[in-house]
């Protein structure tokens, strides 16, 4: 199930860091796409995978990795992801 949020929504000008979320869980892992504003008002993306962890006790944390993408590199980035999502699905269909 997807999750959108569009955090403008009653924010002020200088209060606007955080944009738009969507939260996609897939299994075990949630996945956070956050558009977020740099001080002169230009956006990025933040892609966060998040994956409930165990310990040895039994007691859990959430192990996070983020990739920060910034405006000039979406187009080499959608490009290489789209590319590199149809090889997958082209070579898992011949087999």
């Amino acid at each position: 199930m997807d999750e959108v949020f569009d955090k403008r929504e009653g924010k002020e000008r200088n209060d606007r860091t955080e944009i738009y979320s969507k939260v996609v869980r897939a299994g075990k892992r949630t996945y956070f796409f956050d558009v977020k504003a740099t001080r002169s008002g230009e956006y990025y993306l933040t892609l966060t995978e998040s994956k409930k962890k165990f310990d040895h006790e039994g007691n859990f944390h959430f192990e996070k990795h983020k990739i920060f993408l910034y405006k000039e590199d979406f187009e080499n980035f959608e490009e290489g992801l789209i590319d590199t999502i149809s090889f997958v699905k082209k070579s898992q269909s011949e087999e």
